[in-house]
Order: C-alpha cells, then sequence, then structure tokens
C-alpha cells in the first residue's frame, strides 16, 4: 500500500540532494544547507530519525553541515592573510560581504567581500599589486573551500543513502 509513497520519498529526497551538491557549483547557491534541510524533511517525513541510528546519522550530518557552512569564511580569511591582507581588511570583508547580501541579493556578498579587500588594501599600502595579491588569496581560499565543501556534501548524501537503506 505504502510501496508507492516510500518510492516518491526516496525519490524526492534524491533529486532535491543532488540540487543541492550540484547547485555548488553556483558560488552563491547554498547547496550544504538545502542537503541538510532535506535530510531534516526525510527524517520528519519518514519518522526514522526516531532510532537511534537514525539520529546519530543525522547529527553526523549537522555536523557536517556546520563545517562546510564556516569553511568558507575562515579559508578565504585565510587566504587573504596569507596574501597580505590586515586583520582590519578581514574585518571590514565580513562586513562588507554581510552588508552586501543583505542590501543586494543575492550577488551583493559575492562582490562586496572582494571589493572591500582591495579597495581597503590599496588605501591602506597605495600598492595595487600588493592589494589584488590579497583578492587573489581570498579566491584561492574559496576555491579551496568550495572543494572541502563539496566533499562534505558528498558524504552527507552517502550517509543519507545510508539512514535510507539500512534504518
Amino acid at each position: 500500500m505504502f510501496d508507492w509513497l516510500n518510492s516518491l520519498t526516496f525519490g524526492l529526497t534524491a533529486l532535491l540532494m543532488l540540487i543541492g551538491l550540484f547547485g555548488q557549483l553556483i558560488p552563491i547557491f547554498p547547496g550544504i544547507v538545502v542537503i541538510w534541510v532535506t535530510a531534516l524533511a526525510y527524517g520528519v517525513v519518514t519518522f526514522s530519525t526516531g532510532s537511534t541510528l537514525g539520529w546519530v546519522i543525522f547529527g553526523v550530518i549537522t555536523v557536517l553541515m556546520l563545517i562546510g557552512t564556516t569553511i568558507d569564511n575562515i579559508l578565504m580569511g585565510a587566504g587573504a592573510k596569507q596574501g597580505g591582507a590586515s586583520w582590519a581588511s578581514l574585518v571590514i570583508m565580513l562586513a562588507a560581504g554581510t552588508l552586501g547580501t543583505l542590501l543586494l541579493p543575492p550577488f551583493g556578498g559575492l562582490i562586496a567581500m572582494p571589493a572591500a579587500v582591495l579597495l581597503y588594501e590599496y588605501y591602506k599600502q597605495r600598492d595595487w599589486q600588493k592589494a589584488w595579491k590579497a583578492v587573489r588569496g581570498l579566491a584561492t581560499g574559496w576555491g579551496v573551500a568550495f572543494f572541502i565543501r563539496f566533499g562534505l556534501s558528498v558524504i552527507m548524501v552517502i550517509l543519507w543513502l545510508v539512514w535510507h537503506f539500512v534504518v
């Protein structure tokens, strides 16, 4: 009787997780959060979080999502710092990213962060090459963060598959 419902739930969850996974290729798309929300919805709809293993798997998925969502800022800041950006530049970058996202969604933060680093570092050092080096460091940190986030997302999807087929 419920076989079609289980198949529909599995198919819809798999589709949304794939959208989250491959949506990360778009810099502003919160793919890892989409995967987490999908896992949460799956647990609620299937009631499989009632088992201990379901809760453990969802807990691990949650931790991976939290790591993945914070890794961008950490690695972007570390890359910019390695590229010569000052601590003040990093604080300004985070503020600009937040304001840019709020005032000009969806691309405002994506544009504001490197622009803030470039302009502040040029203002501080009066050297475009040093300012661009800090921005390249920022971009490198973001690139590394992307690969880590994507890898964590793949692990999250695999954990959901284990959850579906084992629990």
